[in-house]
């Protein structure tokens, strides 16, 4: 997955909803950004024999160039200038760029080598990695019920770690890069597209780099399987900012909540295709870390948008109240007719 913002199902606000066409409209952008993260795994298998950092490499290339080429198109290069007279932004892209080219390359490689559930359960705890951040880095206080999801998820861990006999490390390293990921963006505050050009700028020469190397040792893929090869890696770019595209157009017209919502998509599909597709093993112990996480999950997405419900009646009553008290000093000041027959008895007395 990768190069989405990371959304965290506690957040309110957010885009309107928009009118009915807008809210539709967004439902259907959010439902395809998802879908196609979501299905990435039938993507990846298909660019063997290339290695996983090849893969990566790739997909860091062809996203800048991607990426170049439609902000060049759209003429969106305003933010050049300003981002290069800030380096403590461009340090922060720097960090951004080395955290998700660990995320791609850590899940590129565990959908190639068998491992889709786990990978799909570092997005399903991403949330809860999410909030126990924001409590360490950012000294933030969870109500009782995010408590109770960060525990259970906890409890899901270790359960499946018991089960596997190791921790489910491609699991928390997907779960954890990616949430330090959203968390630097969200300091970095860049458009999707602008960001992920100024990140894939960081990764573009390194990458190059790399299969220039591969070349030179003879190991590179990129060229020696045909066309249709050549053509799916260069595809990388398209397959990384195409639904970045859909989600930022999902943001702006439907709410946080609702992506948040729409957030497990991903995931699900992962699972569904790691169990129906790639046929990997789902014994007992792993069911029953898998149902301990949903429970967490269940738990947030509950208290947050009974979260959201109170907040928006909360604001409703407070207009509701400014607006009483607003009618009751313009009944009781003097209106402009009594000012105007003041008036002129005040000049009648003054003549008498």
């Amino acid at each position: 997955m990768g190069g989405r913002p990371g959304e965290e199902i506690g957040t309110t606000g957010g885009g309107t909803g928009g009118s009915g066409g807008e809210g539709r409209a967004g439902l259907l952008y959010g439902f395809a950004a998802y879908g196609m993260w979501g299905l990435v795994p039938l993507y990846w298998p298909l660019l063997k024999p290339a290695s996983a950092g090849e893969i990566l490499a790739h997909r860091m290339v062809w996203s800048f160039v991607f990426v170049g080429l439609a902000l060049l198109v759209l003429r969106r290069w305003g933010w050049v200038k300003e981002l290069a007279a800030s380096p403590r932004k461009l340090g922060l892209l720097t960090v951004a760029a080395a955290v998700i080219t660990v995320n791609w390359g850590l899940y590129i490689w565990a959908v190639n080598t068998g491992h889709v559930v786990e990978a799909s359960l570092g997005y399903f705890i991403n949330p809860l990695v999410t909030i126990a951040l924001g409590v360490l880095v950012l000294k933030e206080r969870l109500r009782p019920a995010q408590w109770t999801a960060v525990g259970i998820g906890f409890a899901a861990v270790l359960v499946l770690a018991v089960a596997a006999g190791r921790p489910p490390w491609i699991s928390l390293t997907l779960a954890f890069s990616f949430a330090v990921y959203g968390l630097v963006k969200k300091k970095v505050n860049l458009g999707g597209l602008e960001s992920l050009a100024a990140e894939t700028a960081v990764q573009f020469l390194p990458a190059l780099a790399y299969l220039v190397l591969l070349g030179s040792r003879g190991t590179l893929a990129f060229g020696t399987e045909g066309a249709g090869h050549m053509a799916l890696l260069a595809s990388t770019g398209i397959v990384t900012a195409i639904p970045l595209v859909c989600f930022g157009a999902a943001a702006i017209r439907v709410p946080l909540s609702t992506l948040g919502l729409l957030q497990y998509l991903a995931p699900t599909f992962q699972f569904l295709l790691g169990v129906t597709y790639f046929h990997e093993a789902m014994p007992p112990e792993r069911w029953a870390g898998f149902s301990l996480v949903w429970l967490a999950l269940t738990i947030l997405t509950w208290d947050a948008l009974r979260t959201a419900r109170r907040n928006r009646t909360a604001v409703a009553r407070a207009a509701r109240e400014a607006a009483d008290r607003l009618a009751e000093e313009g009944a009781a000041a003097p209106g402009p007719a009594a000012g105007s027959a003041a008036g002129p008895a005040s000049a009648q007395e003054q003549r008498a």
